[in-house]
């Protein structure tokens, strides 16, 4: 058992002392990139510096994604990076880095990699070959090597048993710390994205007012007026004419089913009846029924609360419009689960795919999904099929 005991060791400690020199072997690319990186400040001013950031920044990326899986595998957790979402043209986005933290780090762990952290890294190596070297010279050099093998390689060896582990590790926290998303980033990070979404949703709402007002001054307002009027003409002619003032109060009869009409078509506009009376799940499964494509809904989710579920409602319609309108699908499909604090809905189709989540209706899809700190996923290659997830957080009534 002990001897097993020690062969693990020194497998793990032989292994510890690979990744070692990995580490250390990444001293040249985090030299170069990080002078290169230098150079682009004083070059940007020329406009040479943004064409040369955009290949070194991306290979900086690229360096720190392999540590962060290595550090991460290492320390058993993930380290997940945080940069800012890329915007505008290619030539300028450098601007955007900038300004961004998470490149900053990166560059710190640039100057890390090629300083205090090569020489966390190299040591272990250099401690477990150095003694290696000297056997090798001791057949070649004669007596002299002999004794520095004899004399030293004994505590090299001790030295490198016993540090290799806690220098790996030291490394590798360290590349967590200069890397890691850290929390104060993190929940700034989700206040802007809770800003930026309240914007929108107050956006959204205002244009919703403004829609509904029109629909009603241009809708049953106008025709209550028009009764109003029509009633007010047969008033004046009910003793002169009562045939006309009987096709006046016809009219105005028709009309005022006209307005009623209109006023249901504003108030299903805002919150469908149907989702009061039966539901999120029953909803779908009557728009479904609407739709001139087969669907088949799967959706056991029990009763939330309104606001939700007529954000889910709308989003899934707007989905199947879609699947009407552009994909030339011959079926679709709708799922919904809830897993007591999280709607999940999927909606897809076989038609032809190529759905844009940047397009005007999915787009409003994810505004009106992020007010609920939901998220939207489009998953629609050229030729199909279209799959369109959606969540939403909410608890149940």
């Amino acid at each position: 058992m002990d001897a097993t005991v020690t062969v693990d060791a020194l497998a793990e400690r032989l292994r510890l002392t690979l990744l070692s020199a990995g580490y250390a072997a990444s001293f040249v690319p985090s030299l170069l990139l990080a002078i290169l990186t230098l150079l682009c400040l004083p070059l940007g001013l020329a406009g040479v510096g943004f064409v040369l950031a955009l290949a070194v920044v991306p290979a900086t990326a690229a360096l720190t994604a392999a540590h962060r899986r290595v550090s991460g595998r290492l320390l058993g957790e993930g380290i997940a990076a945080s940069y800012a979402p890329d915007r505008g043209v290619a030539l300028v986005r450098p601007a955007y880095w900038l300004r961004d933290p998470a490149r900053w780090r990166d560059f710190g762990f640039l100057c890390f990699s090629a300083t205090g952290g090569f020489v966390l890294s190299v040591l272990p190596p250099l401690l477990l070959t150095t003694p290696v070297s000297w056997l090798i010279l001791a057949f070649t050099a004669g007596d002299w090597a002999w004794v520095l093998l004899l004399v030293f390689s004994g505590p090299l060896l001790l030295a490198w048993w016993v540090t290799v582990e806690p220098l790996a590790s030291a490394r590798a926290r360290a590349e967590r710390a200069i890397l890691g998303h850290d929390r104060v980033a993190e929940l700034e990070e989700r206040v802007g994205q809770v800003e930026e979404s309240r914007a929108e949703t107050l956006d959204h709402s205002a244009a919703e007012v403004r829609r509904i007002e029109r629909d009603l001054h241009d809708g049953a307002q106008a025709r209550i007026a028009s009764v109003g009027m029509s009633v007010g003409l047969a008033e004046k002619l009910l003793q002169t004419d009562p045939e006309a003032a009987a096709a006046l109060l016809r009219e105005a009869r028709e009309t005022t089913m006209d307005a009623l009409d209109d006023l249901r078509s504003v108030v299903r506009g805002i919150h469908p009846p149907v989702l009061a009376d039966r539901g999120l799940a029953g909803a779908i499964e009557a728009l479904a029924v609407a739709v001139p494509v087969p669907v088949a809904v799967s959706v056991a989710v029990p009763r939330l609360p309104a606001p939700v579920e007529s954000a889910a409602y709308f989003a899934l319609a707007e989905c199947l419009a879609n699947t009407v309108k552009h994909a030339a699908a011959t079926r679709a499909w709708v799922s919904g689960t809830y897993d007591g604090g999280r709607l999940r809905l999927v909606a897809g189709d076989d038609g032809r795919g190529g759905a844009d989540s940047g397009g005007s209706g999915l787009a409003g899809v994810a505004r009106r999904l992020a007010a609920f700190d939901g998220m939207l996923a489009v998953d629609s290659p050229a030729g199909g099929p279209t799959t369109v997830r959606m969540e939403v957080s909410c608890l149940p009534l």
